[in-house]
């Protein structure tokens, strides 16, 4: 079977996820697993201190890690929150922070240098924004970013959206909007979809699987590589939930049902791959 090229593919168009995984099993070697946390391998909780992944899923990604190129978690978590929750998976690279930290396959974490002056900023804000806001909201400090979630008190979505967007244009911060959390962050040019796309380069394949807003740059570094290159192989995968509507899932090529489902689905793919 030619390889697939997507990087012309139409969100709407059906992938037949069998051929996908047939085309991955030849490249299987040079092909990279993108993965985000919460709503992908993790269901979204109210308390976000209590996620942890689908058991199915992080077994799948312990058993598919020696078989591809690598497998990378990139997600909006600090990653001694990813380290936590995961283990030391083998041959696993964590990006947190939308990829202003690191660590691969275990080793230390590192930050990136430009966004370290912020650390104070941030302390700051999260202070604030515990004596300003509402009772209802949840102030998750990371550091290098701030969360603010109205998961459990919806009503105060508006209130705290305006008082966010207020405050990152006092300071200069950037605003990454979410499922019922806006999030906070220093102006540093890291996003998940740079992170993909510094990655992939010299790899021939990649899946990228996320389930947010911020997740859909991720799947457009995949089309962009692959628009770049007819022989590298992208797959977008979206995790369906009702609070980003069809947005994530139009703009990928496969949907799944949940986190549980993902594991079930790499389960799968496990007895396709080499």
């Amino acid at each position: 079977m030619p390889p697939l090229n997507l990087g012309n593919h139409q969100p709407r168009t059906p992938l037949n996820a069998d051929q996908a995984w047939q085309v991955t099993a030849g490249r299987a070697g040079g092909t990279v697993l993108f993965f985000d946390f919460d709503g992908t391998l993790a269901p979204v909780d109210d308390d976000p201190t209590a996620v942890r992944p689908a058991p199915n899923a992080l077994a799948a990604i312990e058993a598919l890690a020696p078989v591809v190129q690598r497998i990378a978690i990139v997600s909006a978590r600090p990653v001694e929150f990813l380290r936590d929750r995961l283990g030391e998976l083998s041959g696993v690279d964590l990006y947190g922070l939308y990829g202003l930290e690191h660590s691969h396959s275990g080793g230390e974490t590192v930050t990136e240098p430009t966004a370290l002056p912020w650390v104070p900023t941030m302390a700051e804000l999260a202070d604030l924004a515990r004596a300003e806001l509402p009772p209802g909201t949840l102030v998750e400090y990371k550091r290098l970013s701030v969360a603010l979630h109205w998961r459990t008190a919806p009503q105060l979505g508006g209130i705290v959206q305006q008082w966010g967007q207020a405050q990152a244009d006092r300071l200069g911060l950037r605003v990454q909007a979410g499922r019922m959390v806006l999030e906070l962050k220093p102006p540093v040019d890291r996003d998940k979809g740079m992170v993909i796309g510094e990655v992939v380069q010299g790899a021939t394949g990649a899946w990228y699987f996320g389930d947010d807003v911020s997740d859909i740059k991720a799947f457009a570094a995949l089309r962009a590589r692959a628009a770049a290159d007819p022989d590298f192989f992208g797959v977008c995968v979206a995790v369906a939930n009702p609070e980003t509507g069809q947005e994530v899932a139009n703009a990928a090529d496969l949907t799944i049902e949940s986190p549980a489902a993902l594991g079930d689905f790499l389960t799968r793919a496990l007895t396709r791959l080499p």
